[in-house]
């Protein structure tokens, strides 16, 4: 396939011009199918050895292979244990490394290719090649496992291929920088690569990939060994395949988990990121009322907790309540306290959206020791300059983080609805609060809704604004009404002056709609059932004066009567 403007001799400008077959590019040409030439030797110019090594016994699985999502976790999980073993052996004996680490070895340069952009260089004498059980023949061998201990003597099984360099070259930089590097071993016919026992259907469905563009398994777990396969030997187009496939599978709590739980190079892969995408968006559907699946969410990892709580859709109370949940499941799964402090520091944090937080809560959060003080003030400060800001430059703000992953700015459909409140002491105790409503939210309340406020304070008390869509006493028809209640407190009562208003066109200043006096007992309320005096199809008209580039405005104003 010719790429118009494509640099040829540029192994990323050749593997970003690959596209995946059925891709959603209708201009783009599919790649040309070599399938014939598969394994060919008369469309080969070289011969892959591989070399078939026993896996680590805790890494077999039990009936030749991963029959299900969990056991290939599992087995996983297993397995980049022993990774961090190794590396933590490392620095203990370099004699062990050069023999059991299995670089590809050429002429007497030994490659290790731990690190994809660096490559670590170590020169052995030539006399001592041919000797060496990493040197076959007068070719170069290659090992993409770090594994110490794996039993660099014993050889399970050898399998040759035929293979074509041009091709494997054009679908992976890994490929064509080692047939390309200008060395002595660019030239070389025979390439021979050691891996596990494990890795060799995946190599193998991988190898076939790069020449036919497609792949005969559909399995979850076989798909992932390959997918695991085409990022190491750097096959982009593989993984973008590999990913569409399992996107098309249907998805579990399960699998999505897993998806999120890949090792970083995996999921830093642009091609693997519509993948990621489709899990943590699984996983905001699946939990997004949150207080019907309460335990099974405190279960899920840390993966899965920040892609339920990163979720704009998220039905929950308020932002307290998100607070509250996030800081139960950091404490039953960080029990010490350094590491929650740390886990807060550098992701939970993010999931936490302390602009939409009350200021009573965000009081505790300077307090808590959970968070770092340095973290607690800033948090906080953040979030009383953001409430401190006028309506146009906090949904500003909030149109800024449009596309971020984690959004601080952004509203969720709470419960109920964040409130401005503001508190005076003298000369008596009051509060003013402002409660915004959006026209969608209005028109969902016809014709029975009612959509109720967070919780302000006043002397102690709590209290809560609620709007309604309800018929009115006097006509046959609907209309808005806004009521005020006090929040259940035992047999206390409370005696307060109160006002309702709203912003109205022209002048977009509050008006005065209704004043009043009540005395309270936990659980009672009192209000208006016809606030504005007019039908609902009025208030909800184009026209309506009460709304303000789609916001209805209202205030409520309370004093405790002396």
């Amino acid at each position: 396939m010719r790429v118009p403007d494509a640099d040829l001799f540029n192994p990323q400008s050749i593997m970003d011009s690959d596209f995946s077959p059925g891709g959603a590019s209708a201009s783009a040409s599919v790649d040309p199918d070599f399938g014939f030439a598969f394994d060919d030797s008369n469309f080969s110019d070289r011969t892959l050895r591989i070399e078939i090594m026993p896996d680590l016994p805790e890494t077999k699985s039990d009936g030749g292979g991963c029959c299900s999502i969990a056991d290939w976790a599992r087995n996983r999980k297993r397995r980049r244990e022993d990774f961090k073993k190794e590396n933590d052996f490392i620095g203990q004996s370099e004699e062990q490394i050069l023999n059991c680490n299995l670089p590809y070895m050429v002429d007497g340069v030994t490659y290790e290719n731990q690190d994809e952009e660096a490559m670590a260089m170590v020169e052995e004498s030539p006399s001592d090649i041919g000797l060496n059980s990493n040197q076959i023949g007068n070719g170069s061998i290659y090992n993409n496992d770090s594994s110490k201990n794996m039993d660099c003597s014993k050889v399970l099984r050898v399998k040759t291929i035929h293979i074509s360099s041009p091709i494997l070259a054009a679908k992976s930089p890994f490929f064509y920088k080692l047939f390309s590097n200008g060395m002595k071993e660019s030239e070389q016919r025979h390439v021979t690569l050691r891996i596990h026992a494990s890795e060799e259907t995946a190599l193998l469905d991988l190898l076939s990939f790069m020449y036919s563009n497609t792949l005969s398994t559909t399995t979850p777990t076989a798909l992932l060994d390959v997918l695991m396969a085409a990022d190491k030997f750097e096959v982009a187009s593989c993984m973008r395949y590999c990913s569409r496939l399992l996107r098309n599978l249907p998805m579990t709590c399960e699998s999505a988990l897993l998806y999120l739980d890949l090792p970083s190079s995996v999921l830093m892969a642009d091609a693997v990121q519509p993948l990621t995408d489709a899990a943590k968006q699984f996983l905001a559907v699946r939990y997004k009322d949150i207080t019907k699946f309460q335990e099974e969410v405190l279960n899920l990892p840390l993966t899965g907790i920040e892609a339920v709580f990163s979720s704009d859709d998220l039905q929950v109370a308020s932002e307290d309540a998100v607070y509250d949940f996030v800081l139960k499941w950091a404490r039953t799964h960080y029990p010490k306290l350094e590491e929650r402090r740390g886990i807060f520091a550098t992701r939970l944090s993010r999931v936490i959206r302390f602009p939409y937080m009350t200021c009573r809560k965000l009081k505790k959060v300077l307090t808590c020791i959970d968070f770092d003080p340095e973290l607690a003030s800033k948090v906080v400060l953040e979030a009383l300059f953001f409430k401190s800001e006028m309506p146009h430059r906090q949904r500003a703000l909030a149109a800024e983080e449009a596309n971020a992953t984690y959004r601080r700015f952004v509203e969720r459909t709470y419960k109920y609805r964040p409130v401005k409140v503001v508190e005076f002491e003298l000369p008596r105790q009051q509060c003013v609060v402002y409660l915004d409503l959006k026209r969608e939210e209005c028109t969902h309340l016809f014709p029975a809704g009612r959509v109720y406020s967070q919780a302000f304070h006043l002397g102690g008390q709590g209290f809560f604004l609620s709007a309604h869509c309800n018929m009115d006493q006097q006509s046959p028809f609907h209309c808005f009404g806004l009521f005020l209640g006090m929040q259940e407190r035992g047999s206390v009562t409370f005696a307060v002056d109160y006002e309702f208003a709203a912003r109205s066109k022209p002048t977009e200043d509050y008006v005065s709609k209704y004043k009043g006096n009540y005395t309270f007992t936990g659980g009672k309320a009192v209000g208006y059932r016809n606030l504005f005096g007019i039908p609902w199809t009025a208030f909800m008209s184009d026209d309506s004066i009460y709304f303000i580039n789609g916001i209805l405005h209202l205030r409520a104003e309370l004093t405790i009567r002396q």
